[in-house]
């Protein structure tokens, strides 16, 4: 009898922009974290280690140039994602919010999901060693019960977590209701990641 793999989650990666742009999108995303001061304090009351301007900042491709380009190539990526995911769209998705993350190290961001999108990601930006990895969960995790572990030789799609390892010029992209989390970054150095939602 035939075996089927049903009901796969779509998880897209790529390797996008230039040096110069990386070079323009970090010492942007510094900046921020020096002059955002809602953001700073956002991110000491809520224990993030290091900045975020995901609750202060919600016009970053209109405010700088550089998130203005990376917009365009992200917009380009998203419309793939889409059509390798069989999306049926009666128009082209947009960009919802779009957010800088400096990590600092010891630094970690807890399992979470992304409501009223349809399409999130993540670019990296700054990758120090050590930075910590993206943690995918099974969907299905919570209603799994009785089902025993997996041996050791299982293949990805089989596997309760996944662990997609980020690169400075690389961008994942899923479906936002995918959980998943940042893993403890355990090197030197800030890791600095552009986070977003489209809708």
């Amino acid at each position: 009898m035939p075996v089927r793999s049903l009901f796969a989650t779509t998880f897209y990666e790529a390797d996008i922009g230039t040096p110069d742009l990386l070079a323009e999108l970090e010492d942007s995303s510094r900046m921020f974290a020096e002059e955002d001061g809602a953001g700073r304090a956002w991110s000491r009351d809520h224990g993030y280690k290091g900045y975020t301007s995901y609750a202060s900042l919600n016009d970053l491709p209109e405010r700088n140039p550089a998130f203005h380009d990376l917009k365009r190539l992200l917009d380009k990526e998203v419309k793939a994602f889409a059509k390798t995911a069989h999306f049926d769209l009666a128009k082209p998705l947009k960009l919802d919010s779009m957010w800088v993350n400096v990590l600092k190290p010891g630094g970690t961001h807890s399992g979470h999901i992304h409501p009223h999108s349809i399409v999130s990601g993540t670019y990296y930006v700054a990758v120090p060693l050590g930075s910590g990895a993206l943690k995918l969960e099974d969907p299905r995790l919570a209603m799994l019960m009785a089902a025993p572990g997996r041996s050791d030789d299982a293949p990805e799609h089989l596997l309760p977590f996944v662990y997609a390892e980020p690169a400075a010029g690389r961008v994942f992209l899923w479906e936002s209701w995918l959980r998943h989390e940042v893993m403890p970054h355990s090197g030197k150095g800030e890791r600095i990641s552009i986070s977003f939602n489209y809708r």
